[in-house]
Parts: structure tokens; C-alpha cells; sequence
């Protein structure tokens, strides 16, 4: 299957971007800019193998401080909006 990346402009985060490559519904990469580099290459190696429904559960609502977001929440939901395109490209095909 094809690798696909995605650019997600985040809001609410230190973090501006958020490029995030998958492949099967599985993370192979993903990469920040801006935001804790410690925290966020953390992030990076727990997740990259994973299925991006696990990544969605176990990090979206996740909040940083008295901020109504985070980095991990704004990566779900980067991972929503890939998942709802692509179920609207698959309809569109139909």
C-alpha cells in the first residue's frame, strides 16, 4: 500500500504543524513543528506502529494545562480529519 502524509495546521498548541505519514491505517512517521521537543519525540516513538484508531482513543481529550487542547489532542484529531476524508473520498467513488 501507498504511504500518505498529511499536514495538519494545529490550533490552541505550541506545536504550529504536524506532518504525519501512514501507511494501512498505521503510523510510520509522524513529525512537529514547534512545541517541547522532549515530549513531542516521546509522542513520536510510542506511537509510529501503531493503528491510528488506538493513537485516536488514547490521546484525544487530552489537555495541557488550563489550555482546552494539547499536542497529543490536536494529533487525534488531525487523525479524525484524515479518517473522515478518507471515508468521504471512498463514498465519493461509490
Amino acid at each position: 500500500m501507498t504511504i500518505e502524509t498529511i499536514n495538519y495546521q494545529t490550533s490552541g498548541t505550541c506545536c504550529a504543524l504536524m506532518q504525519v505519514a501512514i501507511e494501512d491505517d498505521k503510523i510510520k512517521d509522524v513529525n512537529f513543528l514547534g512545541g517541547c521537543q522532549g515530549n513531542l519525540q516521546g509522542i513520536k516513538n510510542l506511537i509510529i506502529g501503531m493503528n491510528i484508531e488506538d493513537v485516536i482513543s488514547r490521546l484525544k481529550g487530552i489537555q495541557c494545562g488550563a489550555k482546552p487542547t494539547s499536542c497529543p489532542d490536536q494529533l487525534a484529531r488531525c487523525l479524525e480529519t484524515y479518517k473522515a476524508e478518507k471515508l468521504q473520498k471512498l463514498s465519493d467513488v461509490k
